[in-house]
């Protein structure tokens, strides 16, 4: 493996802090910067992770030439801004989902990509998360056979979250669903149609004028015989948290488990059977690959409850944080790029668009292909 070491700056230390000491411990990666407007919070994490480079003022960061990559783990508001900033200051960047809110906001951060020749990707965890790469395997040895059909879901109750969460488009935060059914194909969507269903509180329309507690898209895949379906809800539906996605495939099947905990079921044929998914810790460097199942801010035995570290996500964090460091350590494109992260995003946003205009078929944007 090469030597060479990414200067790296996490933005936002709510989330953001789930990735500093992978990125401490990551061979590749020089955990340099850290931002946070509340200069409190901000000490108490670089106390704790012995990181010096600290800012409250992002435009002041931005301006440190030692810095190589910004990782953005801000609201979702903020995701567009930061990240064109970032790139018309010469920083590669790292950003949680969505890339954005607007399509036009997807294009500027393409179009930036293209002029400034720096790298973008948007960290969807779903595609890197140990039930994702399983399956991804079972595809990559031939085990599926061919694919026939693939569907997400990610349902979920945002009460009591943050007042920007609150009536929210259930399919303007889709990307969790989208991700794994256009990666595994590696396709990209060709136009969508949506549903709305049902009606969340009054309260909550107000915000955005989104009026549906579900929406359930349909997506038709460019240049593939294959159409994948997702749905999202995050008020007013009873449902446990579930972030899933099933592959029908001629020889083999996958269904996500119905319960938290439970196994996935894998169909052959007509015989199904529960599975238990594997780790895949051994995709990753020794000094990182204990991250997906746990993992604390030193190994000193100096641990403090606040900063012990989940295996959140399926065990993908570092499996992100690896994909994105070695992608500028070898000068590739990292999955999923700015093209691809628009298409999964737009797919999101266009989707809503059509669940507004009662299904309509909209598609998606020439710069996402």
């Amino acid at each position: 493996m090469s030597q060479k070491k990414i200067n790296i700056a996490i933005i936002g230390l709510g989330f953001g802090a789930e990735f500093i000491p992978i990125y401490l411990k990551h061979p590749n990666a020089n955990m340099y910067a850290i931002c946070q407007r509340n200069e409190e919070r901000l000490n108490e994490i670089g106390d704790a992770f012995g990181i010096e480079k600290r800012y409250t003022d992002y435009d002041e960061l931005l301006k440190d030439p030692n810095i190589d990559a910004v990782h953005i783990n801000t609201p979702i508001q903020a995701h567009a801004e930061q990240s064109l900033k970032a790139l018309r200051a010469g920083k590669h960047v790292a950003c949680t989902v969505p890339m954005a809110t607007t399509v036009e906001e997807c294009r500027q951060i393409v179009e930036a990509c293209e002029e400034t020749g720096l790298t973008y990707m948007m960290m969807e965890t779903v595609v890197y998360s140990r039930e994702y790469l399983f399956v991804k395997e079972m595809y990559e040895k031939g085990e599926l056979g061919k694919l026939q059909f693939l569907r997400g879901s990610h349902q979920q109750e945002m009460a009591g979250w943050p007042g920007y969460w609150e009536g929210l488009p259930p399919m303007h935060y889709a990307t969790h669903c989208v991700g794994p059914v256009l990666a595994l194909p590696k396709a990209k969507a060709e136009y969508v149609s949506c549903f709305g269903s049902g009606r969340i509180d009054e309260n909550l329309i107000e915000k955005y004028g989104s009026p549906f507690a579900i929406e359930t898209c349909h997506i038709k895949l460019k240049d593939s015989d294959l159409s994948a379906e997702v749905t999202r809800s995050l008020f007013n539906t009873a449902r446990q948290y579930r972030e899933s996605f099933d592959v029908y495939g001629s020889k083999k099947s996958f269904e996500w488990t119905l319960i938290e905990h439970e196994e996935p079921v894998i169909h052959t044929g007509e015989s199904p059977e529960r599975v238990k998914v594997p780790d895949y810790a051994h995709l990753l460097p020794e000094e990182i690959a204990s991250f997906t199942t746990q993992g604390v801010y030193d190994s000193d035995d100096n641990q403090h409850l606040s900063f012990i570290q989940g295996a959140g996500h399926g065990g993908s964090h570092p499996h992100l944080v690896h994909e994105f460091v070695t992608a500028l350590v070898e000068g590739r494109d990292p999955y999923p790029n700015a093209k691809e992260s628009a298409n999964i995003t737009c797919v999101g946003i266009l989707a809503h668009e059509s669940a507004m205009q009662g299904g309509k078929i909209i598609p998606l944007p020439d710069f996402t292909f």
